[in-house]
């Protein structure tokens, strides 16, 4: 018996079972979708997140603290450390081209035309940490000046969306209050670095001179300055970033007023946007390896359902597979047949269960508001790990009915 008739005679007798062939196939094509489907997921936001991560700011090191293997968040629960003296050192070494402070400051609420938004948040920075190209409409805000940079979600938050040129008062943690001109809109309402996050968000610049207020006595220096919790590092070529990243580090973690104001349990972070990125890589890929084994599981399910329904199919055909041999089928004839069987089961619900894997995943990204990433190489694979299902779990069945007497089975009833 050839390949071609072994297939023709499996062909056969699954469609004359119809809804036990559907049943069996089923659960292969439910572990083959939802393997697919989580992988697109993963796929799919890797791409999101790092490209957040990245930000196109390939020439910044993002300089922070933290508690030792506290393995948090970029910036999150830094304390202020970094002097204007130590801002002014990295400045010094070779390649850099700004150092641009990072403050998250508390604001009860902002108010425009009579309308009052409460909860935003601010950041203060310096006019370096606009890009060029960043700010759609108006300008960076000036140093030393009452003027502040929106983002379009933050300002179309008031019924009458904020303009260039308005005037906005904010309200302070400690009640004071400070009315500030809008002078740039950023386009894009999107994480502009790891220290804002991810996603969109309402946020407003404002100049770290004159509202940002925390001081200490630098040890350098000896002087009251301004002391930052995180510090943005802009170099002038991309290629010099490890140099400068090194350079940076070693000063910091040497005669720095940061390492001597540092909690006895805090360290020093420095990160490239490809350690973030590597950091951040690493850890999705090992969560969409987890998410995907546990869909393997159905798949696992699916081959036992494979294997159930051969062998109930080996006890009911039994008196045929006496009758083949009886004229002069071989074992291998046999077992070729039922595995053939098998392997098509696997096969018909690796195939449709792809399909369904990259519909519910194009469905899920939509949802999710996140870039749809078709790894199409996993298309071949599901069909491959198809096979080898209903090959594995076809062969014991299979070698079962191979080893069948041919007088016992006639007299089979």
């Amino acid at each position: 018996m050839n390949v071609r008739q072994a297939f023709s005679m499996s062909w056969r007798a699954i469609r004359s079972s119809p809804l036990r062939s559907t049943l069996t196939t089923l659960g292969v094509l439910i572990g083959v979708a939802a393997v697919i489907t989580f992988v697109i997921l993963g796929a799919s936001l890797q791409a999101e997140v790092l490209g957040e991560v990245s930000g196109g700011e390939a020439e910044r090191v993002y300089v922070w603290n933290g508690q030792e293997e506290a393995n948090g968040a970029p910036g999150s629960g830094s304390r202020p450390t970094f002097t204007r003296h130590d801002v002014e050192q990295l400045e010094a070494i070779e390649g850099v081209a700004s150092v641009t402070p990072y403050s998250p400051i508390r604001v009860n609420n902002v108010e425009h035309a009579g309308d009052t938004v409460a909860g935003s948040d601010a950041v203060a920075t310096d006019a370096d940490y606009f890009t060029d190209g960043a700010i759609g409409e108006g300008r960076a805000f000036e140093s030393g000046e009452n003027e502040v940079v929106m983002t379009t979600r933050a300002a179309e938050e008031f019924e009458d969306d904020v303009e260039v040129g308005d005037t906005v008062t904010i309200t302070f943690e400690d009640g004071s209050e400070a009315e500030v001109r809008v002078v740039g809109i950023i386009e894009e309402s999107t994480s502009r670095g790891p220290f804002e996050g991810f996603g969109e968000s309402s946020r407003i610049y404002v100049p770290a001179d004159p509202f940002y207020r925390t001081t200490i006595e630098s040890p350098a220096a000896g002087t009251e300055q301004r002391v930052y919790p995180s510090l943005v590092v802009t170099v002038n070529d991309a290629e010099a970033v490890p140099d400068v990243r090194n350079d940076a580090e070693a000063y910091l973690e040497g005669e720095s007023d940061a390492a001597t104001l540092l909690p006895s349990d805090f360290v020093i972070e420095v990160e490239t946007n490809q350690d973030l990125r590597d950091r951040l890589n690493s850890l999705l890929t090992t969560l969409t390896g987890f998410v995907t084994g546990v869909a393997l599981i159905s798949l696992l399910v699916g081959s036992i359902g494979i294997a159930n329904v051969m062998l109930v199919s080996v006890t009911e055909r039994t008196r045929e597979i006496g009758i083949m041999k009886t004229v002069g089928a071989q074992n291998r004839d046999v077992l070729g047949l039922f595995l053939v069987e098998a392997i098509t089961l696997g096969a018909i619900g690796a195939v449709i269960g792809t399909g369904v894997g990259f519909g519910a995943g194009y469905l899920a990204t939509y949802l999710l508001d996140l870039p749809f990433v078709a790894p199409l190489e996993w298309a071949a694979v599901a069909v491959v790990v198809g096979l080898v299902v209903g090959a594995l779990s076809g062969i014991y069945p299979a070698w079962n009915a191979a080893r069948t007497d041919p007088i016992e089975a006639l007299r089979y009833e």
